[in-house]
């Protein structure tokens, strides 16, 4: 039995058809690159004939020297009332000149008659007769036989037919699709043995998608059975549940299973190219995804942390690196000693878990989760306060105070918000500046005041953008009389960082984060060149 798996890539395709996941053509074009790149064998483009931006896309692509991956149009049978020469969604398939052409059929009776109009006798037909038309025109040639395993389930004998016709109308691939997500395991399994004790070895493909959340257990079930080509989308991205996610079942072949395939090779890129794709949606990626995910290999029970700093297979499945994430140990008021100097050694302080400051640092940082702070995705506020219980902060400006007025027109509906500031730089005994600037929206406002003050003594905070900033009702105070958590994330041209500020004035918890963040940026920025 081959080793050898194929991965067929249809976030382009069938990703693009879940709730807020939008590509253009030139989102597609990034995108299809990076799945390159990965080592994808390959890439369903889009519909040509359904719509003119995949049409596009198909053109355009053609401009670009794939290194491995090869191109696939997706489309459907041909029209019940028409022949198969005459059908414009086939002639659209062909006129996108790709070295591959996938298209479905129907497997499932009530598809037939319901959703064609058509006969049963007549579906065979139109399967043949869509696959011996595209045949000599293709490099490869793929069949979906769609909702294949509810068809089966009916009325079994069909549902192979349907295979039978399109294998002897020359399908290079038999591509069995659990398209409404339904099927189990343990089903899986049994057709797949029945499908091949009818038709033979293959060659087959699978096709799952997330409804009954089994899609990547559908899919290594079915390569175990002898599928040898596997379909899915990077993040598992889909219509409704989502498709079997290509994240998780790309390194389950590799690394647990024996298995080879292409994109095997180039692991280390995983987890970038996963984050990659949904920042070129404009979509947060999600933190709980196996493998890729930023919380993949986050740890955060004492525990669990004391043990991975003796051994990290202990509460690790797999090394992080193996698939380009990274290992990361969390601080809340969960935290114990061993968080702590973890955390404190990835800032590069050496601190030794009998220090007395380590014990110091979690009653501190208990303290301030007990008021609402939160330090796991503000590491850099963390970090600013160990140095600070260490008896060494990080200071380089003091704010000795702000006012922010929000001017409101009666008769318009605009507003004027202005903030002016007072620091001193360096604190306790330096240069006073008093500076005021407007912004849209009192944090905004002061945000630029703040900046506009410090610019002077450091102008290298220019390079420095604040690039999320997300509020927290926190539980307690009901109404308007709570406290607020602000999360504020912050770039330059290295890299990124979070802080955090609470308050029960959301301006004051903004003010703290603010004031963080550009500290951390000085101290990074004294850090690379030497100093403190």
């Amino acid at each position: 039995m081959s080793r050898r798996i194929e991965i067929y890539d249809t976030t382009l395709r069938d990703g693009t058809q879940a709730e807020d996941f939008n590509l253009s053509v030139e989102d597609k074009i990034r995108v299809a690159l990076k799945l390159d790149e990965l080592g994808i064998d390959y890439i369903e483009g889009g519909w040509p004939g359904s719509n003119p931006k995949d049409g596009r896309f198909f053109k355009e692509i053609r401009d670009y020297q794939l290194k491995h991956a090869q191109m696939a149009a997706f489309g459907s049978t041909h029209h019940p009332r028409k022949e198969a020469h005459l059908d414009e969604n086939l002639k659209a398939l062909l006129e996108a000149k790709t070295p591959v052409v996938t298209i479905f059929g129907k497997s499932w009776t009530i598809h037939v008659k319901e959703a064609l109009k058509t006969t049963l006798e007549r579906n065979l037909e139109i399967i043949e007769a869509s696959l011996r038309f595209l045949r000599p025109h293709v490099q490869k040639l793929f069949y979906d036989a769609e909702h294949f395993f509810d068809g089966f389930k009916e009325d079994p004998d069909y549902a192979v037919e349907t295979l039978k016709r399109a294998r002897e109308a020359g399908a290079d691939c038999l591509v069995l699709c659990d398209t409404n997500g339904g099927t189990l395991p343990h089903e899986m399994v049994a057709i797949f043995k029945e499908v091949k004790r009818r038709l033979g070895e293959g060659p087959f493909g699978i096709h799952a998608h997330n409804d009954s959340e089994c899609a990547v257990a559908n899919s290594l079930a079915a390569v175990l059975e002898g599928a040898r080509q596997v379909q899915g989308t990077i993040n598992g991205v889909g219509e409704r549940c989502g498709n079997a996610n290509l994240c998780s079942i790309i390194p389950n072949l590799v690394l647990k299973m024996g298995f080879e395939c292409e994109a095997g090779k180039n692991l280390s890129r995983l987890t970038e190219t996963a984050r990659f794709i949904f920042e070129v949606a404009n979509l947060s990626h999600p933190k709980n995804l196996p493998y890729v995910g930023r919380s993949a290999f986050a740890h955060k029970g004492g525990v669990h942390v004391s043990a991975i700093l003796r051994h990290p297979r202990t509460y690790e499945h797999i090394e992080p690196e193996r698939v380009g994430n990274v290992r990361r140990v969390l601080v809340s008021d969960l935290s114990g000693r061993s968080n702590i100097v973890y955390k404190a050694r990835q800032f590069g302080l050496d601190l030794a878990p009998e220090d007395p400051v380590v014990a110091k640092i979690v009653e501190e940082v208990k303290k301030r989760e007990a008021e609402g702070f939160e330090f796991e995705a503000a590491e850099a506020s963390l970090e600013l306060l160990m140095y600070r219980l260490m008896g060494e902060p990080k200071q380089y400006f003091e704010l000795l105070g702000y006012r922010v007025l929000d001017l409101k027109p009666a008769q318009k509906n605009t507003s004027v918000v202005e903030a002016t500031v007072v620091v001193r730089v360096p604190p306790g005994v330096g240069e006073v500046e008093h500076t005021a600037a407007v912004g849209n929206g009192p944090v905004n406002a002061l945000d630029n005041a703040i900046r506009k003050a410090l610019e002077r003594f450091y102008p290298h905070l220019k390079e420095m953008k604040l690039e999320d900033y997300k509020v927290r009702v926190l539980p307690g105070t009901p109404g308007t009389g709570a406290r607020v958590r602000v999360l504020i994330t912050s770039r330059d041209a290295s890299g990124q960082w979070g802080t955090v500020g609470v308050s029960e004035d959301i301006l004051e918890a903004s003010c703290q984060a603010l004031l963080d963040s550009y500290t951390y940026k000085l101290y990074r920025d004294r850090k690379k060149k030497g100093g403190r």
